[in-house]
């Protein structure tokens, strides 16, 4: 198994932006010293409560002042609200900076409250956000200038400045559970992910034949499918509940529309919850309205608190039965406190990492 640190960068009571990011670079320098394989952040837009993190690209090139060895990267970008060769160079450049350590995670983007105040259509997102992994191997081809015509996007006779280091392109990432997505990741050599919103039940057949089709693609590695979760590690199973459980209850909370007026806490939930249910995703559905619920996340083990042995095996348990091979773990959470976040980071590296590090869930 591979492991990564996560991140929302959520917003934090009584920080600053600045000096949220400041306690970011020293959770990622703690990860990098004791082994971490990857960090990653997402792209969140025009919720201040809820994410501080609206630039992957600077997000990824601040993680790598701070550390050595880590491989970052956004998961990922939200490829419809960039033009695609500003995207191109971007990524080339920031994978210059990383010195080839950069992982490419590319979304269409979830909340449609991203794509109006930049007036662009959030039905229109899946289709560009396939064709730009087209669109960056032209971009970063032997031939230069290149030129592009697709379905979304043209581009004739442009010569990129720089182009990066790891060739063709760095490793592609894909957060997805749609199967036609899935089909396309096992097509193109894409290592694909979902988060604790999804049953691990359900997601287990979808990337059991991602598995197959990846296999009859004839890709020489194994791929890597990621699994997103709230995790926290304490001496004991008892001092772990005390501190993470009720605030791992509300880690989540920015997954929710921002109220309305009048509109209740349990209005919010109830009204997001029934969104999945039209996606013909009940698993999801119950989830969701569960995800605020101390004692329904722990029975469930839809986030990882407890001692190092405890994790240990719901992170081992998970992975079996949710077929992922690389744990995505958000450390940051709520209003937990640095010295608590450092701990756990710490424990999880030393002695929960190496007892998963052999093991093979596929």
């Amino acid at each position: 198994m591979q492991f990564a640190h996560f991140s929302h960068i959520w917003a934090k009571p009584g920080m600053t932006p600045h000096q949220r990011y400041e306690q970011l670079w020293r959770e990622l320098k703690l990860c990098d010293d004791l082994g971490f394989d990857h960090s990653f952040c997402v792209e969140h837009h025009f919720r201040p409560d809820e994410s501080w993190i609206s630039s992957p690209s600077l997000y990824a090139v601040g993680a790598g002042m701070h550390t050595k060895r880590m491989r970052i990267g956004p998961m990922g970008y939200i490829v419809p609200l960039y033009h695609p060769l500003r995207l191109a160079e971007e990524i080339a450049i920031v994978d210059q900076m990383l010195g080839g350590r950069m992982e490419l995670g590319l979304v269409p983007g979830i909340n449609a409250e991203y794509f109006r105040p930049f007036g662009l259509d959030y039905n229109l997102r899946k289709s560009p956000t396939l064709e730009f992994v087209d669109y960056m191997r032209a971009a970063f081809g032997e031939t230069q200038p290149f030129s592009f015509h697709g379905d979304n996007f043209h581009t004739d006779n442009a010569r990129l400045s720089v182009l990066p280091p790891q060739r063709p392109h760095p490793p592609l990432w894909m957060m997805s559970r749609d199967p036609q997505t899935l089909e396309f990741c096992a097509k193109n050599e894409i290592n694909p992910g979902y988060f604790l919103v999804y049953p691990r039940s359900d997601a287990a057949p979808r990337y059991r034949k991602f598995l197959a089709d990846w296999q009859a693609a004839g890709w020489s590695r194994k791929p890597s499918i990621a699994y997103c979760t709230v995790v926290y590690v304490d001496e004991t199973d008892e001092k772990a509940r005390k501190a993470a459980q009720f605030r791992a209850s509300r880690a989540y909370e920015g997954f929710l529309p921002i109220a309305k007026p009048g509109e209740t806490f349990a209005d919010r939930v109830r009204t997001h919850a029934q969104k999945f249910v039209g996606r013909g995703e009940p698993g999801a559905s119950e989830i969701m309205a569960n995800l605020f619920d101390p004692d329904y996340i722990l029975k469930h083990e839809l986030v990882f608190i407890g001692s190092p042995e405890t994790v240990t095996r719901q992170i081992k348990a998970a992975a079996s039965a949710g077929a992922f091979n690389t744990f995505l773990g958000e450390f940051n959470f709520a209003d937990l406190p640095e010295d608590d976040l450092m701990r756990s980071i710490r424990l999880f590296a030393e002695e929960v990492m190496p007892a998963l590090r052999d093991f093979e869930p596929f």
